[in-house]
């Protein structure tokens, strides 16, 4: 008997592995693409100059993310560059928040599956809590970071090391078009996927965990109120979900009784927290900043959610008539393939000889 209920559990942990990559690894991959994108072809000197110092740098930062669809693991990579490339650190973390909490794809789902109320209210949640918490951590002391010299732009002493996105010689300024799009797609799956893959495997594992041996119905139990928003805070740290699975998600949270601003609380702490992310976050710009980050994103949440809360009872709404349930995922075969490719790539053997044929090529 124990041994066949230690069999099940291992399968189960397995099934909500490979569940969860699949549905992490389509985004994940869209966000190192553009991130090898705006290593190639976006100059520096224009992300400093929008996304640089200033209150005005963290507005940008949260209306440029807010719309994109990226998820919590797909925003990491393009994060990390913007840090890079010269936008700061309030910045960066507002652009973290802001472009997996909401998007595009997430508000119209949130349309279809929780009604008008939602599809308006989360968006603009999403926007000034990236806005707050970008402004929390502007009071951290930000260290320099060992990436901040070593991979920034124009930073590599060698010929051969030296980034497209330097333009200072005549011959970097002749690079064709596939050449330097060939740049930045060698620049994603080679030094940028090494430095993600630690922390996006531990955040996968631990999302897996909660997944397997946390049940909704402990969650269900405590119902709404500020004790459910703190418990679903603690719930969505180290997990993974993205903005628009979140949606169908957050949707049985309030068909089966746990107030939408409960709900809302997951919706927008589950996406911009997830052990990935904190990872790259205190690597990238230190524990102070880290700590910012995750005040701004609990209290955020939990004062939209009391607010919401309060408006649905005092305007007495039924969100529940608003409500249908008709929500399509990515196939879960292209999940799994999106997966293959992340995994080949982030093996160094395996990747030697497509590594080679783009250096050839470049």
């Amino acid at each position: 008997m124990a041994l066949a209920n230690l069999t099940q559990t291992m399968n189960e942990l397995l099934s909500n592995f490979l569940f969860l990559s699949a549905e992490a690894s389509p985004w994940l991959l869209l966000g190192l693409i553009i991130a090898g994108m705006m290593k190639a072809w976006t100059p520096t000197n224009i992300l400093s100059h929008h996304l640089g110092e200033g209150k005005l740098a963290i507005v940008k930062a949260a209306l440029i993310g807010a719309p994109l669809p990226l998820c919590s693991c797909g925003v990491i990579p393009v994060a990390t560059e913007l840090k890079r490339s010269g936008a700061s650190s309030p910045a960066t973390a507002s652009f973290l928040v802001a472009t997996p909490e909401t998007g595009v794809d997430s508000i119209t789902v949130s349309y279809a599956l929780l009604g008008p109320i939602f599809a308006i209210y989360r968006p603009i949640s999403a926007i000034i809590s990236a806005i707050f918490t970008g402004l929390l951590v502007t009071t951290a002391k930000i260290a320099p970071t060992s990436s901040d010299t070593s991979t920034s732009c124009c930073a590599s002493k060698t010929k051969q090391e030296k980034p497209s996105c330097c333009g200072t010689s005549s011959e970097t300024k002749q690079v064709s078009f596939i050449s330097k799009t060939f740049n930045g797609l060698r620049y994603a799956v080679t030094q940028l996927i090494d430095d993600l893959i630690i922390w996006l495997l531990i955040g996968l594992i631990f999302a897996t965990l909660v997944k397997t041996f946390v049940p909704t119905s402990f969650l269900l139990s405590y119902g709404s109120g500020l004790p459910a928003m703190l418990l679903m805070i603690a719930i969505s740290i180290p997990m993974y979900i993205c903005a628009t699975a979140s949606t169908p998600i957050a949707a049985g949270f309030i068909l089966a009784g746990i107030s939408p601003g409960t709900a809302l609380v997951f919706m927008m702490a589950g996406p911009a927290t997830n052990i990935s992310t904190l990872g790259i976050i205190k690597k990238e710009m230190g524990m102070s900043v880290l700590i910012r980050y995750l005040i701004g994103i609990a209290s955020s949440a939990i004062a939209f959610g009391l607010l919401l809360d309060w408006g649905i009872d005092y305007f007495a709404i039924n969100i529940s008539q608003q409500m249908q349930h008709n929500h399509e995922m990515l196939p879960y075969w292209f999940g799994l393939s999106c997966a293959g490719i992340i995994a080949f790539f982030a093996i160094k053997p395996l990747r030697h000889s497509t590594s080679q044929f783009f250096l050839k090529t470049s």
